[in-house]
């Protein structure tokens, strides 16, 4: 059984909460945070569990083998660089930091350490988004030729980031665990409605070296809420939609043909049946944290390693610059 110390209890601090503490796998030994409130809301979920509002009661502790964080991102390289240096695993949501040289940092200090770091990277745990990945490994869309993806409601506004940092990392971590390569160059636009310094809507686009691109629509000042990503290939075109209670994707046999030899090209448009398979539905946070769990007891790469998040944080760092300067496009080494 992992022993495991938490720190962060906000939102989504309480889901991972929740999950490490129902699984049998593991066991919440300490639970760390700032505000009160929360402390007292753990403490009355498990009558034996250690609360603290200071992090090295987590570090300091020889029986916690892993650390989850789940902090604010300008938190996260401290605080795991600390957890790493006193030789525990650690499990960091997203993003792994918030710039390339920290994360950087980080994936060499574990490597030192021999100690794993897994980002939270919540969708690529999905049966959908498995699924959809499936398809494209087997060749069944065909050759893929751009993807898009919308990700955009009316609230919640942070305070200490923009809605590329908050929301963004979804988005990106997707497409390049669909697209299995890493963008050559980033642009993106957007405005602050209503904050002056924080970016509310932001449009990125991603161009990668074989010549797709893909394209993120983020926002937290939109009407509708959405979360939604289609890819179009040269045989299919998929929809996921996350919004959808059980009918998560759909395949549409539709595409364009073209015949005929270079001096005469004919195109014509394909349009068949929509296809809806069906998906075993299981909670996508519990399936990352028993795979957390697991390369930690087996010895495993998690789906979800350091390297993985380094990729989104340079397209992040990358787009943010865009942002900065009205929507150059920035090359990624």
């Amino acid at each position: 059984m992992l022993k495991i110390g938490q720190v962060g209890l906000g939102n989504w601090g309480k889901n991972l909460f929740r999950v490490f503490l129902e699984m049998k796998e593991s066991w919440v030994v300490t639970v760390c945070d700032l505000r009160q409130e929360n402390l007292d809301y753990a403490k009355s979920k498990c009558d034996s569990l250690v609360v603290t509002q200071n992090y090295d009661d987590i570090i300091n502790n020889p029986e916690i083998q892993a650390v989850v964080i789940a902090s604010t991102g300008k938190e996260h390289h401290e605080l795991a660089k600390k957890a790493l240096l006193a030789d525990k695993h650690v499990y960091i949501e997203k993003p792994l930091t918030l710039s390339g040289k920290d994360a950087q940092d980080l994936i060499k200090l574990a490597e030192e350490r021999n100690k794993k770091i897994m980002v939270g990277h919540l969708l690529l745990y999905h049966p959908a988004v498995r699924k959809v990945k499936d398809m494209l490994d087997s060749g069944s869309m065909g050759e893929i030729y751009y993807m898009y993806s919308q990700r955009v409601n009316l609230g919640i506004v942070r305070k200490d980031e923009n809605s590329l940092w908050n929301f963004a990392p979804h988005d990106i971590s997707v497409i390049l665990y669909l697209m299995n390569e890493v963008p050559s160059a980033v642009n993106a636009t957007g405005q602050a409605y209503i904050q002056k310094t924080l970016e509310d809507v932001v449009f990125v686009t991603l161009r990668f070296p074989s010549g797709r691109i893909a394209h993120i629509h983020i926002s937290w000042l939109d009407p509708h809420k959405i979360r939604k990503l289609t890819i179009v290939g040269s045989k299919q075109m998929v929809v996921f939609d996350d919004m959808e209670a059980s009918e998560k994707i759909r395949i549409y046999d539709k595409g364009v043909v073209k015949s005929g030899d270079s001096y005469a090209e004919a195109i014509t448009l394909r349009s068949g049946d929509i296809h809806i398979p069906k998906i075993d539905l299981k909670e996508p946070l519990g399936i990352e944290c028993k795979h957390f769990i697991e390369c930690i007891e087996k010895d495993l790469k998690p789906l979800t390693d350091g390297y993985n998040g380094l990729n989104t944080v340079k397209v992040l760092e990358a787009a943010d610059m865009s942002l900065k300067n009205k929507g150059a496009l920035v090359m990624l080494q």
